[in-house]
């Protein structure tokens, strides 16, 4: 699964970017990436082991709530299994 989050642009700053991507991994588990930043640089990485796809899956929705929360917007989601709003 993968989620594509934006914020606005506020006055002459470049918008804010989420992403988020759910994957199986090499040791028998899932891993969740989650990357943001400022659209046009550098952004961060952070990433999870999860040994279940379900625990995985949790996992990147709430996230994806919170960021919503925030302010948020879902841009694009791919390989989605539950609604994204």
């Amino acid at each position: 699964m993968r989620i594509y989050m934006q914020l606005p642009a506020i006055e002459n700053k470049a918008p804010r970017y989420y992403h988020l991507l759910m994957q199986r991994d090499l040791l028998n588990g899932w891993t969740v990436v989650r990357e943001w930043g400022r659209q046009g640089a550098g952004g961060r990485v952070k990433s999870e082991h999860f040994d279940t796809q379900e625990a995985a899956q949790t996992a990147l929705l709430r996230v994806r709530d919170t960021q919503l929360k925030k302010g948020y917007r879902v841009v694009f989601v791919q390989g989605a299994t539950a609604p994204c709003e």
